[in-house]
């Protein structure tokens, strides 16, 4: 199996990968994924993928991250996982579809409007 390259964005976090078979190794900015993600839930976010089609341990991952926060990094690295999982093989596109592992989160955070505290937000109104 070839080297597969694939881009997954959330909010401004943006994961570009690179996957090929292997013994499971997921490096992040050249640490290890329980390195960079100290937390369960993070660490649980970016296996999501591999545990959802049985396929844990298979692949070697390659990634650099950039932009956005630990949170948004990691939703942003389980889009290019499960992207590069479907051009591995066709047919585990439906379970992760099924999940919603495709599907790129298109919420951002509003901008500042002027003459406001933030972007809906607004200065005390005084009457008088």
């Amino acid at each position: 199996m070839e080297v597969i390259n694939t881009i997954g964005r959330r909010k401004t976090a943006v994961a570009r990968i690179y996957m090929k078979s292997g013994n499971g190794q997921i490096l992040i900015n050249g640490r290890d994924y329980t390195e960079y993600f100290p937390t369960g839930t993070l660490q649980y976010v970016v296996k999501q993928p591999f545990t959802i089609l049985g396929v844990d341990g298979k692949y070697d991952v390659k990634a650099n991250l950039d932009g956005g926060g630990i949170t948004g990094q990691a939703e942003a690295l389980r889009l290019a996982i499960s992207r590069a999982l479907t051009q591995v093989e066709e047919e585990s596109r439906k379970p992760l579809k099924e999940k919603g592992l495709l599907r790129r989160d298109p919420r951002m955070v509003e901008r500042k409007k002027p003459g406001q505290k933030k972007a809906r937000k607004r200065f005390q109104f005084s009457k008088r």
